[in-house]
């Protein structure tokens, strides 16, 4: 297939891309998009210290990882004690009150068949053909 010949900025930008592998890495992890990245690269130069900062930010990112692996239970322990107690407890109040109505619905229409089929008695004679000696 023949290739489209890409304008000479978006050409500069990919040979600045391969002297510079750490600005794919920083793709891939999700911390930039392409466009942002090229738009950077247009309004700032090549020379900018924006692109020094973007080696330097990735290295530390696989130690916080290990990192965070043992720390998830201290993070939760944070969270929970981050939260509003009273504001919990509202929530809490709630939810239970939500669990009773919707237990006394169910236990009224469980009710309203179990009742039903207890208290009338069936319909008709047991032995709808009565057999008599003659």
């Amino acid at each position: 297939m023949a290739q489209k010949k890409l304008h000479p900025s978006v050409q500069k930008f990919k040979e600045f891309v391969k002297n510079n592998p750490k600005l794919i890495q920083e793709v891939r992890k999700g911390n930039a998009t392409w466009q942002e990245l090229y738009e950077d690269w247009y309004l700032l130069g090549e020379n900018d210290k924006r692109w020094e900062t973007i080696g330097a930010e990735t290295e530390p990112a696989p130690s916080k990882n290990t990192e965070s692996k043992g720390d998830l239970m201290s993070n939760i322990m944070g969270v929970f004690k981050k939260m509003d107690q009273n504001q919990i407890q509202s929530h809490l109040n709630n939810l239970s009150q939500a669990i009773g109505a919707i237990q006394g619905l169910l236990s009224q229409f469980q009710g309203t068949n179990g009742t039903n089929s207890a208290a009338k008695p069936p319909a008709g004679p047991q032995h709808p053909f009565t057999f008599r000696k003659d």
